[in-house]
């Protein structure tokens, strides 16, 4: 199976943000280049949101381009086979966290955002830190920062906090 007919079982699959779900569905139909940086009308891209609960704190990167809070994540390359896999890359890559897990149950949500040289069409999920996980610095970030729940609302914007809540309904 290719990241393509992944992400769009993975979409089909989805079962909330009905109206989002079609608009990404709708894109790779249209769009069968979507899946990668190239496509200028936008792309799907996948990110995780580094979660401790056993701590009540996520790890959140300052992006180097975007000057924002962000979870990890971004573009999907040819090697990733699956959208899981692009997200799981995404954040041990921009982490340093060694043996993080996907919280089962897919993705926790979407989300349609513009950046300055497209849109991105997020497939967001979240990573499960190990237990006493060690955060390294990546070329991508300025910083890199573990935040207690009740912090991210003061940090990040609105997509990463509905993030968070999200993740958290599903802990």
């Amino acid at each position: 199976m290719s990241l393509y007919d992944d992400a769009v079982l993975v979409l089909k699959e989805y079962e909330d943000q009905e109206e989002l779900r079609r608009t990404y569905l709708e894109h790779l139909e249209t769009h069968p280049d979507g899946m990668w940086k190239a496509c200028g009308d936008g792309h799907i891209t996948a990110s995780a949101l580094v979660i401790d609960p056993s701590r009540g704190r996520v790890l959140l990167t300052l992006h180097k381009k975007l000057r924002m809070w962000l979870q990890m994540g971004g573009h999907c390359e040819p090697a990733d086979e699956t959208l899981a896999a692009a997200a799981l890359r995404e954040a041990t890559e921009e982490s340093g966290v060694a043996g993080l897990s996907l919280l089962p149950g897919g993705p926790v949500r979407l989300d349609r955002h513009h950046t300055p040289c497209a849109w991105h069409l997020d497939v967001q999920y979240a990573a499960l830190a190990p237990a006493g996980a060690v955060e390294a610095i990546s070329d991508e970030s300025l910083d890199l920062r573990w935040f207690a729940y009740d912090e991210v609302a003061d940090v990040a914007d609105e997509s990463v906090v509905r993030l968070l809540e999200a993740t958290r309904a599903r802990l």
